[in-house]
């Protein structure tokens, strides 16, 4: 069997997997059990379309639990309040500006399960978060990327809670 890996998150984005898992397991659950009651009453549920998709949704919740809780299990919450809030680590929030486009950007550095770069949330691990790792306010950086070089310079570095 596969060795866990230890996943490190802020204290807010522990907070966010124990609040999702408990909406699924205290609303969702009850919500999909009353479709299937629901669609158990419409007859045959061998050409029962709602019948499946509520079986198809239950499914996939029990899938998200189980991933949840692995998680959690797994789970390293980082001590903010320790770490020197002038460095890049996971919990910054990063001001960069990008001198191949000539703009600034701001990231946050998040676990790779909180990633959302819809967001401007970056994982710690991607190519970007890996490069800005330790680095300071005035440092400059160079990430090697699929689509090739790119250049940054650290304009600011805040925590997400501060």
């Amino acid at each position: 069997m596969a060795e866990n890996i230890k996943q490190m998150y802020t204290k807010q984005g522990y907070q966010d997997l124990v609040d999702e898992l408990k909406y699924l397991k205290l609303t969702r659950r009850e919500e999909i059990k009353e479709q299937i009651a629901v669609a158990r009453g419409f007859g045959d549920l061998s050409e029962n379309a709602e019948y499946d998709e509520a079986r198809n949704e239950q499914a996939k919740v029990e899938a998200r639990i189980q991933e949840l809780e692995a998680l959690i299990e797994n789970a390293e919450i980082i001590d903010e309040s320790a770490m020197d809030v002038r460095s890049i680590s996971l919990g910054s929030v990063v001001k960069l500006y990008d001198e191949d486009f000539e703009e600034e950007i701001t990231y946050s550095i998040v676990g790779s399960n909180q990633a959302d770069p819809l967001e401007q949330k970056i994982s710690d691990q991607s190519p970007i978060g890996r490069a800005l790792m330790g680095k300071k306010a005035g440092d400059k950086v160079t990430v090697t990327a699929p689509a090739g070089e790119l250049h940054f310079k650290v304009l600011e570095v805040t925590r997400a809670n501060h």
